[in-house]
């Protein structure tokens, strides 16, 4: 029993420790601090904005009684509306975070007049054909 306990311990430590574990744990823990920064820029720049250009209408409160039974799709509505919100300041983010961290583009590279291949920019000699070419 006792070995039996050490090695399940010993199991889930080895199972925590592993690195993909870990970056899990720090990505949920950066996407609960990166929530709620989009949400503070919905909820304190863009909804009002939003709010504004549409009148100060809000979602929320719209319901419909049936029988005994209130059902408040209103809320939906406005859950809808911040979702898509959300998703685009998420889009623009990534966007702006993949525009500015984008690998510089190599320049394009020389081919030899003769076979074609791709050769060093400073190559007077095609390394595939052994043609002699004009220095760049």
């Amino acid at each position: 029993m006792a070995d039996a306990a050490k090695s399940f311990t010993e199991e889930f430590k080895e199972f925590i420790a592993k690195g993909n574990v870990m970056n899990l744990a720090v990505g949920i823990i950066i996407g609960g601090a990166f929530q709620a920064i989009v949400g503070a820029l919905v909820d304190n720049i863009i909804m009002p904005i939003v709010g504004a250009a549409m009148g100060g209408v809000d979602f929320s409160g719209l319901a419909v009684t049936v029988g005994s039974a209130q059902i408040g799709y209103g809320a939906f509505i406005q859950a809808v509306i911040d979702f898509i919100l959300i998703a685009l300041v998420v889009f623009w983010i990534v966007k702006a975070y993949n525009k500015a961290t984008a690998p510089e583009e190599e320049a394009p590279a020389r081919t030899c007049p003769y076979c074609k291949e791709e050769v060093a920019e400073d190559a007077t000699k095609c390394p595939h054909c052994a043609s002699d070419i004009a220095a760049a």
